[in-house]
């Protein structure tokens, strides 16, 4: 029995769950060719995203900063949401009404939008969301804009609408109450480093907590049970276990 399989047996036994919590990293858009912000694919004109995603850098390079956030941009903009993205989007379409769930994400790719998914926690933002550096006023900002950097109607400086370093996640307790009230959740891609989104499988209390990932991370020996695995390799088969487990306690 592999490690799929045993914790699809795993699931089979345990009680219905009240409310599932799906925590996603970049792993997940790597497998639809998004390059993960940490690897040499993140590098841009031989800067570091340490040395641009910062307020200081906005700051000081305006245009700079937003020439990188375009590359990125146009790189996801040719990307497409894939299995399990769409797989976390039907399973919240599936258990509606039957418990709780909520995706949280590290990913500022918009691609889980894309693919469906509504009850989402976008904890890092979405860099297809422009903020007014003045007042604060959200929109959303799916184009290039005819000028970089962009501004807004009051005539302020647009900034992508993401948590850059140094800042604040301003959703990270609406996040931290999703995981302390889950029943089970499962991590998806993420390297287990960033944190404080890395701490939120501690604060499962008695639940399932179930990592699905090719590589081990420092949170692994956390977890209840591992797969090692690509997500588009496991997510569906998990998700649809937790679907079965729902419908057969209804």
């Amino acid at each position: 029995m592999n490690e799929l399989e045993r914790v699809i047996e795993d699931i089979e036994g345990i009680d219905a769950p009240e409310r599932v919590v799906v925590l996603t990293g970049a792993g997940v858009s790597a497998e639809s060719g998004v390059p993960t912000f940490r690897g040499a694919g993140g590098l841009w004109k031989d800067f570091r995203p340490e040395e641009l995603a910062t307020p200081e850098a906005f700051a000081r390079d305006p245009l700079l900063v937003w020439q990188w956030y375009e590359w990125r941009r146009d790189l996801i903009r040719a990307a497409q949401p894939n299995d399990a993205h769409a797989a976390l989007a039907w399973f919240e379409r599936e258990v509606e009404g039957a418990c709780g769930y909520s995706l949280v994400t590290q990913n500022v790719d918009g691609l889980h939008r894309r693919a469906g998914s509504r009850r989402l926690l976008e904890i890092h933002g979405n860099m297809f969301r422009a903020r007014c550096i003045r007042e604060g006023t959200r929109r959303e900002f799916p184009d290039s804009p005819a000028e970089l950097p962009p501004r807004c109607t009051c005539g302020s400086l647009l900034r992508p609408d993401v948590v850059w370093f140094g800042e604040p996640i301003d959703l990270i307790a609406d996040a931290m109450s999703e995981a302390s009230a889950a029943d089970v959740m499962l991590v998806i891609g993420t390297s287990g480093t960033v944190y404080p989104a890395a701490g939120l499988v501690s604060l499962v209390r008695g639940g399932m907590t179930i990592e699905i990932n090719p590589d081990e991370t420092p949170l692994s020996g956390a977890f209840s049970s591992s797969i090692r695995s690509s997500a588009t390799a496991a997510t569906r088969a998990v998700l649809e276990a937790l679907a079965r487990r729902l419908a057969s306690c209804r």
